[in-house]
């Protein structure tokens, strides 16, 4: 039976571990929970936890077959653990980078492209205002974010800077956007993308997330998509920060009504090109293979989808339903690489 390693920060199992082990316990394999901490490697043995009658047990087991990497680590110590194990396991994943390499990955590859908003890494305040006077309406947000936090919409409007953040908007004045944008920029990378006009017929801001996963036999497939719709007053659709979603189909028929059909279909079909993209990508550049992607696209006047951001470790989706699926699906892959790992 193939054991798969749940590797964690936590020292005991997560209330989605258990989803994870009633999902392997389905298809034929075992889990096993543990921490960087509770691995001996003198004794190759882990102190850990597998799900039995109904319970967490504590177990003394074997190395795992393959380890499902799902978090990362802080501690130095742990990252040690972690390297040493990934000299003799099979990870699942694999970081892709801030959104600065990643962008600058998809141009170099060219057939990617044309579906990316213009994406710069600020390092100037003077480029700053450059790009502003350009595009007229720009998103600055962190190379590293996540979850929409220190993401702000700025235009010029008159002699004043407009700043929104989430619905929250602040007037500056050019002293005062200079310093406020020389602190964001001194602290941390950012980068300045054109905003996109993608809104609903009510005038919310909103985007896609497409998710999108390897199987069982190490393919890509489509594990959900779900519109995210910004506040009143906001551009940030990301459901952590204040937006919202509602189903699929529901979304794109309001919408776009005739037209769903087709602009589904488009969406769908782009996402797993566009992961086989990735991932071909990420095995030429860094010789290694993804397992899962978050993409986040919107709509231009034109309806063609424009690529705002790639991310690893995209979280989990919104409603139950689509998360048990996406646990399903990162199963399979570790089982996939399990047994690849077995036949070399």
């Amino acid at each position: 039976m193939i054991v798969i390693g749940f590797m964690h920060y936590r020292k005991k199992p997560t209330n989605r571990a258990y989803a994870f082990s009633a999902v392997a316990k389905s298809e034929g394999a075992e889990l096993l929970f543990f921490s960087p901490g509770a691995v001996d490697f003198e004794k190759r043995k882990i102190n850990g936890y597998m799900y039995e009658k109904g319970e967490w047990v504590n177990v003394i087991s074997d190395f795992p077959d393959v380890i499902c990497n799902v978090t990362g680590f802080s501690k130095e110590k742990q990252d040690e653990i972690v390297d040493k194990l990934h000299e003799e396991i099979p990870f699942t994943s694999y970081p892709i980078g801030s959104k600065d390499t990643v962008y600058k990955n998809i141009m170099k590859y060219k057939e990617f492209s044309h579906y990316l908003v213009p994406s710069e890494n600020v390092l100037s305040i003077e480029r700053f205002f450059k790009l502003l006077d350009k595009y007229g309406e720009i998103v600055l947000k962190p190379s590293m974010g996540c979850q929409g936090k220190d993401v702000y919409y700025i235009h010029k409007e008159n002699s004043f800077y407009k700043v929104f953040s989430g619905a929250q908007e602040t007037n500056y004045t050019f002293e005062k956007i200079s310093d406020f944008i020389t602190d964001k920029i001194g602290k941390e990378e950012y980068i300045v993308q054109p905003y996109i006009n993608c809104r609903t017929k009510s005038g919310n801001s909103y985007d896609f997330r497409l998710h999108v996963q390897k199987n069982l036999k190490g393919e890509w497939v489509l594990s959900s998509i779900y519109p995210r719709i910004a506040e009143s007053g906001s551009i940030v659709c990301n459901l952590s920060s204040g937006g919202y979603t509602t189903e699929l189909t529901v979304f794109l028929k309001a919408e776009f009504e005739d037209g769903y059909y087709d602009i589904q279909k488009y969406i769908e079909t782009f996402s797993l090109q566009f992961a086989v993209h990735i991932d071909k990508i990420q095995k030429e550049l860094y010789n290694e293979e993804l397992d899962e992607l978050g993409i986040d696209i919107g709509l231009d006047a034109n309806r063609k989808i424009c690529i705002y951001e790639v991310n690893w470790r995209p979280g989990h989706p919104p409603c139950m339903n689509l998360d048990l699926n996406v646990v399903k699906n990162m199963v399979h892959y570790s089982m996939f690489l399990a047994n690849k790992n077995s036949a070399e």
